[in-house]
């Protein structure tokens, strides 16, 4: 059995936990994580996402952690508690993993949190791994290398990409379930994908990028009844997760929609943005805001090729980076950016532009960022965009899930008002 080793009165994931343990990832985007993990479990970790969507959870979560802490963070812990407790794991060889910005939102103290609540619940020989790009909490056992880090970024590239073609095939699909199998197809494609060395993968990744696509294109689809856009926008985790957002995607779907969801890779380059914008405002190291301008640079470079070969096919590619940050100027300063900042403003701009001004703006109760930056702008959207058709629904361990049902209902049902004007006008 591997020694506990304490460095600052926090237990270490060592090398040697690396040969024994199983790491459990919480899932927070089903189109990525099962990537992330793939990623990982191809480098000789032992990682296990966990797939529980059961809202109760929450009430898990409530028992280890303060109620005046945001949802995702209670149901993230309750998550792992819950799976130690009921999934018959060894608490003795088990890890966990939880990422952390450093920034001002409350998620950065969700490692505190948790192992807060792991020894109230009696699980303190359980260690939590912090996964970041600041050099926080480096464990000897757990080391994202060039290679990792590359990997993770082709998983974040498949997640989006895959993402997309869902969102814009689903809906229209003549056989259903068949968007589903394809779907399912790829995923086990992909498990495969990441068993290799190399530390760079272009060309694979292109090939299997293309193949993605072919197969996507290949499902029969009736587009000739048009469904009302409408965009998820928000907080990173109820956004993306049907945990955190009561199945959010599929009850929009259920009601005749096409939903768009913007990519979680924005997120992460607006994350590398931010910090370099701060070093050029406040002062700081050079060097790292020429590696975080040299990164963005890459990725964008690797999402545009991505992007040409999304419109070659005939569906929306969406946009760079750099015109999403445009989107902004004169609406909310760039130097916004706690949580999700600007970017959630830029957003859903981007989806009024592209035919979406239907939108959810998915929000934690409290989550201070949101409220700025989201419900905050509502105003000033309609005023520049009188056709947005905003709700802003609240995720809280208080919320009643008739009241978020009857929210989202009406703003479906103006959508769906509008379309119908929209094509009354076309044929007049």
């Amino acid at each position: 059995m591997a020694e506990l080793v304490y460095h600052d009165n926090r237990l270490l994931f060592t090398e040697e936990m690396r040969q024994e343990y199983t790491i459990l990832v919480p899932q927070m985007a089903p189109y990525h994580f099962t990537y992330f993990v793939d990623a990982f479990t191809s480098e000789g970790y032992k990682a296990e996402l966990l797939t529980t969507d059961d809202y109760e959870l929450i009430h898990e979560g409530m028992k280890y952690s303060h109620n005046d802490i945001c949802v995702p963070a209670m149901l993230v812990i309750g998550q792992f508690i819950d799976a130690i407790k009921k999934q018959g794991l060894n608490a003795k060889k088990v890890a966990l993993v939880i990422t952390q910005t450093g920034g001002g939102c409350r998620a950065s103290n969700y490692i505190a949190l948790l192992r807060k609540a792991l020894e109230k619940a009696g699980y303190s020989e359980v260690p939590v791994i912090s996964l970041n790009a600041g050099g926080l909490e480096k464990n000897p056992g757990f080391r994202v290398t060039p290679r990792v880090l590359h990997k993770l970024h082709d998983a974040m590239l498949f997640g989006d990409l895959i993402m997309t073609l869902v969102n814009q095939t689903r809906p229209y699909e003549v056989n259903l379930g068949e968007t589903n199998a394809v779907k399912a197809d790829i995923d086990k494609a992909l498990q495969g994908y990441f068993k290799h060395r190399r530390l760079f993968s272009w060309k694979r990744h292109k090939k299997m990028s293309q193949k993605i696509i072919e197969r996507f294109s290949e499902i029969s689809v009736d587009r000739s009844t048009p469904k009302p856009k409408v965009g998820i926008v928000g907080e990173i985790y109820v956004k993306y997760s049907p945990l955190g957002n009561n199945h959010l995607e599929t009850t929009l779907e259920k009601e005749g929609c096409e939903v768009i969801t913007p990519p979680l890779y924005d997120f992460f380059i607006y994350s590398f943005d931010s910090r370099a914008y701060d070093i050029k405002m406040y002062g700081g190291s050079k060097k790292e805001w020429l590696v975080l301008k040299l990164a963005i640079w890459y990725i964008e470079v690797r999402r545009q090729k991505l992007r040409k070969m999304l419109e070659k096919a005939h569906y929306a590619p969406g946009i760079s980076y750099k015109k999403i940050r445009s989107l902004v100027d004169g609406i909310i300063d760039v130097g916004t950016h706690i949580g999700e900042g600007w970017l959630l403003t830029a957003e859903m701009i981007d989806l009024i532009h592209h035919g979406a001004p239907n939108i959810v703006c998915t929000q934690p109760f409290g989550c201070l960022p949101n409220h700025i930056a989201g419900k905050g702008m509502f105003k000033k959207l309609k005023k520049h965009y009188p056709e947005s058709n905003i709700v802003a629904i609240d995720y809280d361990t208080s919320a009643s899930k008739i009241n978020q049902l009857n929210r989202i209902n009406l703003m479906v049902s103006n959508a769906f008002r509008q379309l119908e004007e929209k094509n009354h006008e076309r044929k007049v």
